[in-house]
């Protein structure tokens, strides 16, 4: 399956661009929610993996979501 975007590093896109209207910043917390809320441990998991090994692929708006909800201090948001 080479070529092929992981599903949850292509959904975090797509939850990017549905908070588009608000300003970057608060785009990305709106978008950390929406996978602290609904997002099971292991595609969280997953995420941090993606994210760890390189930015490639994502979104500006879920790469910031992706790295507030894979930070270590565990700080939530809002």
């Amino acid at each position: 399956m080479a070529g092929t975007v992981p599903a949850e590093r292509r959904m975090v896109n797509e939850i990017a661009v549905a908070f588009q209207h608000l300003p970057e910043t608060e785009a990305a917390e709106a978008v950390a929610r929406h996978i602290r809320s609904f997002w099971d441990p292991r595609m969280r998991a997953r995420l941090a993996e993606f994210v760890a090994s390189g930015a490639e692929g994502f979104n500006p708006v879920a790469l910031a979501a992706a790295r507030i909800v894979t930070r270590p201090d565990g700080a939530a948001v809002g």
